[in-house]
């Protein structure tokens, strides 16, 4: 049987270390631009009590998104043992393009993809170079159209990757601010016989809702009384993030299993976005709930969020490609192991993917 492989990984994680002490001295605002009257220092504990989150990781001054890209890709193409002119797609997702360091204007002509194309040294006129933009789920929505396009003969080898400066996009004005960072993933899918222990991806599900879910994540105004009205920045309503995920994305995860074949206690590991450790918790508790299971076992979800934020597009790829290369603590994959990956994000979007794993 022929199905979908991740045959490469690769990642890049930034350099720049911002922890929460850094944020200390700063003062946060409503979105109503009121002043918040507590010590920034307490609101830096509750948030980091909420997310998780200790530090994270920024990208140098002088260092893009489609640079990060290329370094995480390259990485990819090199484990898969494949040379960059066999390549039939590139798929970059993201969501403000390339961002000069010190400002908020993005940069997205050419598209990243063509960018990581030019830099890898591509020149096959077949092989397509292309972005997405479907919020945080972006890395994931690629690999699910990589797959579409694998299946169908369109293709026959991809490189997905999930690319984002977000530290570029935030509004240090904001509590939110101190969720978001810089990385990239990438990973190269091929068609391949799926051998004996059925290797490759077994179901999809993907969801959107754009009516009053529409605006949850949007690009806003700071929350600084005095501030440039001209500029915009990456913005949050907590609240009603958390509420529908919890929602829906449990379901979209059970749809995706569901299709697989694959049943609960079949499920080895759960990669989800991270993009905040009480939610990613309550997920998956949610989710096992679906089943009457009353508690997910035990390291069944990797986590980096603790160290490396919420890099949007890049948590999942990055995320994975930590645990295939043995580096968490806890956490290992081995030939026919059943994973599930689940993302959410701004749309809202949702989706989840089931893969069996070969090493």
């Amino acid at each position: 049987m022929q199905r979908s492989i991740i045959t490469g990984t690769g990642a890049y994680i930034p350099s720049v270390v911002k922890n929460n002490k850094e944020f200390e001295s700063g003062s946060f605002y409503t979105d109503k631009h009121e002043l918040i009257d507590q010590p920034s220092l307490q609101i830096i504990k509750k948030f980091q009590q909420i997310t998780g989150i200790n530090e994270r990781r920024y990208a140098a001054e002088g260092v893009n998104a489609s640079d990060m890209a290329t370094h995480a890709g390259r990485l990819a193409i090199e484990e898969s043992g494949i040379t960059p002119e066999s390549l039939d797609q590139i798929i970059v997702a993201h969501n403000y393009g390339n961002i000069n360091n010190g400002t908020s204007q993005t940069d997205a002509v050419p598209s990243l993809a063509s960018r990581v194309k030019h830099n890898l040294g591509i020149r096959n006129p077949g092989c397509i170079a292309y972005d997405l933009l479907f919020g945080c789920p972006g890395w994931l929505q690629g690999v699910i159209q990589a797959d579409i396009c694998l299946r169908a003969g369109a293709a026959k080898k991809c490189l997905v990757i999930g690319t984002e400066t977000l530290s570029r996009m935030i509004d240090r004005y904001d509590r939110d601010s101190m969720i978001f960072s810089d990385g990239a993933g990438a990973c190269v899918i091929e068609q391949q016989e799926s051998g004996p222990a059925g290797a490759g991806i077994l179901a999809t599900s993907s969801r959107s809702d754009c009516f009053e879910e529409l605006e949850y994540i949007n690009f806003g105004g700071s929350y600084f009384p005095d501030a440039d009205s001209h500029s915009r920045y990456i913005k949050m309503k907590g609240r009603k993030v958390y509420e529908y995920a919890l929602r829906h994305v449990p379901d979209a995860m059970k749809e995706c299993l569901d299709k697989s074949g694959i049943p609960i206690d079949g499920l080895k590991k759960i990669f989800i976005h991270q993009a905040n450790e009480k939610m990613d918790e309550a997920i998956v508790k949610a989710f096992y709930g679906l089943y009457g299971i009353e508690q997910a076992p035990e390291y069944i979800m990797p986590m980096t969020i603790q160290w490396l934020g919420n890099s949007s597009v890049a948590t999942i790829p990055t995320l994975y490609d930590l645990v295939r290369k043995g580096q968490l603590e806890q956490h290992t994959l081995n030939t026919g192991d059943v994973i599930l990956f689940a993302s959410v994000g701004a749309g809202m979007n949702i989706n989840a993917v089931c893969y069996r794993y070969t090493a």
